[in-house]
């Protein structure tokens, strides 16, 4: 008991960074299940490539990080325009089902186009802005896990401003809430659609990018990650953008609490066991809308 309460600080500090990027894909899984009705299981991959490029564009090309990072991010919002436009635009009456495998397909070609471009080696990417800890009380913390939740904060506070004061973000959420009603009053869908991609393109990456100097970036890392947010999203309920960053929180707590006490070597299925308990007691979510609404 002495060693649970000395070591929940430092536990609660590594669960937020966990969370946070879980919280970022999952974000992106409900931005486009709120669209489309699907789930793109290459959001994972996402966040793999926005780590791999921008360690390519820091070492290959010499960009500072200040260019590199935004560089990542804008390739991840290219890589996830052009997938919807490839693969889902061009669908005249696709069924969900059609859609998800198309996504799973997706994955697999990503994840093979990293392998064989960066190689199945793990790539390092240096810190923002050092190594060295601080100490926050009795935990230690370091400077990127900072940046890990400040551009997790930043992202959440810019996608509520977008989708609450602009033109385009208030037509997303209309899609979200009655795509038939919305394109009998003039809103492109499809168009609605290829926007959603494209910022879930961008979290992706930015997960990737931000991550990437705590764990090193290879062609495979992507699939836990997405998962991970997959299982947040359903936690938090799926819909909810703001259910999707208290789901990825929790599980990056919890399952960080699971490791250091219970067991390291189940550390990764225990986000499952959440999902599917969740599943279970309330499938909606815990912050989700009820069937036909979404948030």
């Amino acid at each position: 008991m002495d060693f649970f309460i000395s070591s929940l600080p430092q536990c609660l500090m590594n669960g937020l960074t966990r969370g946070s990027i879980y919280a970022l894909i999952a974000i992106g899984f409900t931005i486009i299940y709120n669209s489309t009705d699907i789930l793109n299981f290459a959001q994972g991959e996402f966040a793999m490539l926005g780590g791999l490029i921008a360690i390519s564009l820091a070492s290959s090309f010499h960009l500072p990080l200040w260019a590199a990072v935004p560089g990542a991010v804008a390739a991840g919002v290219l890589i996830g325009a052009l997938f919807e436009a490839v693969t889902i635009h061009p669908l005249k009456s696709p069924t969900v089902i059609n859609l998800i495998i198309i996504t799973i397909g997706g994955s697999i070609f990503f994840k093979g186009a990293a392998m064989l471009i960066w190689g199945k080696d793990s790539h390092p990417l240096r810190a923002f802005t050092g190594t060295e800890p601080i100490h926050l009380g009795s935990a230690a913390v370091t400077p990127q896990s900072l940046w890990v939740w400040g551009a997790t904060l930043a992202a959440v506070i810019v996608l509520h401003q977008f989708f609450s004061r602009t033109i385009t973000g208030k037509a997303l959420r209309a899609c979200a809430h009655n795509r038939t009603a919305s394109s009998l009053m003039g809103i492109n869908v499809r168009w609605m659609v290829l926007i959603t991609f494209a910022l879930s393109g961008g979290l992706g990456a930015l997960a990737g990018v931000i991550i990437t100097p705590l764990i090193f970036a290879n062609y495979q890392v992507g699939t836990l990650i997405g998962l991970k947010g997959f299982c947040a999203a359903i936690l938090g309920g799926m819909g909810s953008i703001y259910g999707a960053v208290l789901g990825g929180l929790l599980i990056g707590v919890l399952e960080t609490l699971f490791g250091t006490h219970v067991s390291s070597g189940y550390m990764d299925a225990f986000a499952f066991v959440v999902m599917l308990l969740m599943l279970f007691v309330r499938p909606r979510g815990l912050l989700g809308e009820a069937a036909g609404e979404r948030a």
